[in-house]
Parts: structure tokens; C-alpha cells; sequence
């Protein structure tokens, strides 16, 4: 009796043990996660800066920057949902700023709605930098003839708007948009789900050691 329930005892707490460690490192990498998240949202919300000279993604993802400028056509669509209003736009334009031109998102309009006319004059918007990475692929081209873009592909709306390859996240503007609604960097749409993986490793392990303690009873069953 005692062989036949070795080999699935072993079985069961070696399997379990996997499982647990394996929920253990998602519980891990939830700590590590959500230390990146603190240390996000801390830059994000910190006082504004004049626009670096030549910003860079690894030095300054998510700075807050205030700029002074002229926001010029074309413009460029960008498609996105928004939960509880639905489908609508993201707006990115060239803004002419010191003798640079650089990209702006000014924000959300609905895809039914009509698109204000550019303020007149200076400008000022406060933002953050940012470089998303939003392409992969499963993104489609964007439709050119209609002006619609699937993603923020900064170097290739860069390339079109004919900018440097910064954007400039709107989080306030000197003056109204109209119809155009802000949408401000922030961390809800960095994924983090390492608490949900961590629970189903954990969940796993208990149904795998139940499992192997309904297979041991019926092992002892059998051998009476």
C-alpha cells in the first residue's frame, strides 16, 4: 500500500509546490509592478519644465513640460474608446513653439461631434512627455485619405506632421478646446495584473492537491 501511494504523493507535492512558487513570483512581480506605478505617477504629477532640448524616451518619458506656442493644421485623428461615451478621436497637432515644431495630443472628441477651430495666438499647454507603445502587429495602417490612425506611432506622426519626435500630452491649455476633452497621462492604462495570475497559481495549487488527496483516497480504497 504504502508504494502506491508514494509516487502520487510526490506527484501531488511537487506539483502543488511548482504552482505555489509560481503564484509567489506573481506576488513578487505585483511588488515590483506597483513600485514602477508609484514612481510613474510621482513624475507625472511633479511641477512643469521648460521642454528639454533633445528629449529622449529613456531619460524623459512621462516629464511634465510647459510649452508656449502656436498650434498649427494639419491635424491628425487618431481613433480610441472611451468607457461609458464611446468611440471618438484623439487630436494631434503640430505646435510651433521657439522655433521648434513638436507633436501636441489635445485630446478626446467624439467621432459625431465637430472639431473647433485652432485657438488664435500663443498658447500654453501643460503636459507630459510621452512615447507610447501602442503599435504591435495587429494594428492596421492608418487610412490616410480619411485621416484616421489606429495608434500613436510618434516617429511616423512625426514623419507626416513634419515635427520632431515629441509628443506633448495635454493635461491643461491656456485656452478651451471646446469640444476637445484632455486626457491627461496616467497609470490606468499601464496593465498590471500579476495579483489576478498570482491568485489563479494559488487557486491551482489547491485544486491540484485536492485532486491528489481524492486520488490517495481512492488508492486506499482500492487496497483494502
Amino acid at each position: 500500500m504504502i508504494e502506491r501511494i508514494v509516487l502520487p504523493l510526490a506527484f501531488g507535492i511537487g506539483g502543488a509546490a511548482i504552482l505555489v512558487s509560481l503564484g509567489v513570483w506573481q506576488m513578487q512581480r505585483l511588488a515590483w509592478k506597483e513600485g514602477i506605478l508609484a514612481e510613474i505617477e510621482v513624475r507625472v504629477a511633479a511641477p512643469p519644465v521648460p521642454l528639454p532640448e533633445t528629449p529622449e524616451p529613456e531619460t524623459h518619458h512621462y516629464l511634465p513640460v510647459e510649452v508656449t506656442g502656436t498650434l498649427a493644421e494639419p491635424h491628425i485623428r487618431v481613433l480610441v474608446g472611451q468607457r461609458g461615451v464611446g468611440a471618438g478621436y484623439r487630436i494631434i497637432s503640430p505646435m510651433e513653439a521657439n522655433g521648434r515644431r513638436i507633436l501636441v495630443d489635445r485630446g478626446f472628441i467624439r467621432t459625431d461631434a465637430a472639431l473647433p477651430p485652432l485657438p488664435e495666438g500663443p498658447i500654453t499647454v501643460t503636459g507630459n512627455l510621452h512615447w507610447p507603445d501602442e503599435v504591435d502587429g495587429f494594428t492596421p495602417e492608418p487610412d490616410l485619405m480619411a485621416n484616421i490612425w489606429f495608434a500613436r506611432d510618434v516617429p511616423a506622426l512625426a514623419a507626416v506632421l513634419e515635427t520632431e519626435p515629441v509628443l506633448l500630452i495635454a493635461r491643461q491649455m491656456s485656452q478651451s478646446g471646446g469640444a476637445l476633452t484632455p486626457l491627461p497621462v496616467d497609470t490606468s492604462g499601464i496593465p498590471n495584473d500579476h495579483l489576478n495570475y498570482a491568485i489563479t497559481w494559488f487557486s491551482l495549487a489547491l485544486v491540484w492537491m485536492g485532486m491528489t488527496l481524492c486520488l490517495l483516497w481512492r488508492t486506499g480504497k482500492r487496497t483494502v
